[in-house]
């Protein structure tokens, strides 16, 4: 079966609970969580006027193909109450899909790997906590090695609950 990584994150209302939803949700549509993460805080990138974001990085596997995820993390986070009013704004819940397999996909919907994730210090140190030897198959580099070269400076702290 497949093995898919997803980036959970949000910085609006109960952070937490909507993680431990989103988590639930995913189990129950998407497949088995086989590893997660701790939960990471960091302030907001790309548009930083806005409260600190929880990450998190799940392992899941998955028999959906990359398109029926796609949906169905699309589903979760609407069932959640995310609105996409501006890019990179403030939201309750955002899953991205960070790997599926070693499979590269570009469609207009959908890119795999994630084209950001190696620029972007929240993403990769939940990763690299998981799967820090996991490589990357465009960049032909693991985990490890992205978050050592990683240029982002924004602070990533494990959050203490």
């Amino acid at each position: 079966m497949p093995k898919l990584y997803l980036l959970l994150g949000g910085n609006l209302g109960d952070r937490i609970l909507y993680l431990q939803q989103a988590r639930a949700s995913i189990a129950a549509q998407v497949g088995q969580i086989t590893r997660s993460s701790k939960l990471y805080e960091t302030a907001a990138w790309g548009k930083t006027d806005q409260p600190a974001f929880l990450n998190q990085v799940l392992e899941v596997q998955t028999a959906l193909t990359p398109e029926q995820v796609l949906q169905s993390i699309n589903a979760i986070e609407q069932e959640l109450g995310r609105v996409r009013q501006e890019h990179w704004g403030a939201r309750v819940i955002d899953i991205d899909i960070m790997f599926y397999d070693d499979l590269v996909l570009q469609t207009q919907r959908l890119t795999i790997p994630h084209p950001q994730l190696h620029l972007r210090r929240f993403t990769l140190m939940p990763l690299a906590e998981i799967a820090p030897d996991l490589v990357h198959p465009v960049l032909g580099k693991s985990i490890k090695e992205l978050l050592e070269a990683c240029a982002d400076v924004l602070e990533v702290r494990v959050f203490e609950e």
